[in-house]
Parts: C-alpha cells; structure tokens; sequence
C-alpha cells in the first residue's frame, strides 16, 4: 500500500510539473487580425490586415510621438504586411495593377499621402523597404467628422465595375478609385456560351459516357468532336478505346498512333507505353 501511494504522488507530481508547459493562456490580440473578402464586379477583391486601435494616443502628426510620424514609411495597419488580391488585373487611381498579391504599405503626410504596392512575397513588413514599388498613387487625405478608434480599410462605394479602398484611421481618410473589366469578361462569358460546348465539354462527357458503359456510339460521337476541335493525345487515345471496345480495331490502331505521335513530341512516357500495348494487342 505505500508503495502504491509513492507511485500515485510520483504520477500527481510530473502531471503539475508538465501542466505549466503544455497549458497556454489566451489573452485579445493588441490589434486583431482581419480578413475582407468581396467580389466588385466579376472580380475577386481579398485583403488580409491588422486593426491597431488608438487607445489615447496621436495617430499622425509631426511629433515625434506619433504612432504613425508624417513622413514615415508604414506598413499601412500592425503585425505583418497588409495585404491585398486580386483576382483579375484591375486599375486603381487610373493605373493597371495585374492580379496577384500585393503589399500596402504608405507614407502619410498633412495634405497628401503615398501609397505604394509592392508584390507580397513576405509578411514579414521590414522586407519591402528597400524593393521597388509595383504601383504609387499619391492621394489627399480627407477629415472625418467622427473618430474612427479601430484601424479599418474596407472596399466600398461598389457599383457595377468600380468601387473605392478606403484606409481610415482617427479623422483622417484616403480613398483609392478600384476599377474592373466586367464588360470585357461578361462578352466573353456570353461568346463562350453562345459559341456551344468546347473540345473539353465534349471530351469530358464522352469519357463519362464511355467510363460508365452508357452508351459507347454517344461516347464516340462527343469524343471525335472533341479531337475535330482540340486534339490532344489524352483525348485521342479515349478516341482510341472507344472504337477498340466497338470492335472496330483497325480504326482503333490509326488514333492510337496518332494518340503515340503526340504523346512522344509531349515526352509523356506513360501514354507512349499504354498506346503501344494497346497497339500491339489490337494487331493480334
């Protein structure tokens, strides 16, 4: 009995020492992260930032003091780099910025601002400021009848292809104009659509017919209408099984070399040696 008790304190005492390791305690981020996803126009818009709040003090200005001095490179939020994407190439301020990530960073002043995008490669913010800036608009900054304590910035004002990007803080506001190409991707949806399924749509539904044993005279038809469009030695050689599980071999043999040529100039090995199988065991 007391040797079991010397082992039950031995166990009760590793589990306090290994509590304070293990345990984390959990206390509200100083400036919590926020992520805004939004669709202007047909494009995607994400922006992925840090929300510092005043709490008693001077946000900008020329004291030395100031969170954010004029004249300062900032990393336009806390923590890491703010980032935004999109998802198409836009124009902001009248300059084309293709899609892809990027780094907000600016350089507040009295009466105007500098703000700068610089493609996101690290979220590490003091990585960015000896780079080259992808883009740069200089903007007058805008006073805000009520303080706004929480760093925002938000996509609003959105219309059927514009909206604005918008950094508030305090009482001062700067606003970028966002546009998008919805009338360009719209008529290319509407031609897409209205031109009838492409060589994929055709590919893609003769294979299933053909995988799933419906209905091998459809699978052949949608699957030769797609190689009249696109073809691909993937989508020939479907081309190939199908006539091969119709019985009509010696067609079977004339797309699957065809399939063969185009897998050899693609350098694709694996379907350079199923064509030659099948070749070989169709000639039998």
């Amino acid at each position: 009995m007391k040797k079991f008790c010397s082992i039950i304190a031995a166990l009760s005492m590793a589990l306090a020492l290994a509590l304070p390791l293990n345990a984390q305690i959990q206390t509200p981020a100083a400036s919590p992260t926020a992520e805004v996803k939004t669709k202007v126009g047909l494009t995607d818009v994400t922006l992925l930032y840090s929300r510092p709040s005043i709490k008693g003090r001077t946000i900008f200005g020329t004291d030395k003091n100031a969170v954010v001095p004029f004249g300062t490179m900032w990393r336009t939020g806390a923590n890491s780099a703010t980032k935004i994407s999109f998802g198409d190439d836009v124009t902001i301020g009248g300059t084309a910025v293709k899609k892809g990530d990027y780094a907000i960073f600016s350089t507040p002043g009295a009466s105007e601002w500098k703000v700068m995008f610089f493609t996101y490669d690290t979220p590490n913010s003091g990585g960015y400021g000896d780079k080259t800036a992808v883009a740069t608009w200089t903007l007058k900054p805008q006073k805000v009848a009520e303080k706004v304590e929480t760093f925002t910035i938000d996509i609003n004002d959105q219309t059927m292809d514009k909206a604005s990007i918008n950094i508030i803080w305090e009482n001062t506001k700067v606003s970028m104009p966002l546009s998008v190409d919805v009338e360009g991707k719209v008529k290319a949806s509407i031609d897409r659509t209205l031109g009838g399924p492409s060589a994929n749509d055709y590919y893609t539904a003769g294979a299933y017919y053909h995988d799933t044993k419906k209905d091998l005279n459809k699978a052949l038809e949608w699957v030769q209408k797609a190689n009249a469009m696109s073809p691909q030695f993937w989508t020939l050689r479907k081309e190939s099984l199908i006539l091969a599980d119709l019985g009509r071999k010696k067609e079977a043999i004339e797309v699957a070399m065809k399939s063969l040529a185009a897998a050899k100039k693609e350098n694709n090995q694996d379907y350079v040696r199923m064509n030659e199988t099948s070749i070989a065991e169709w000639k039998k």
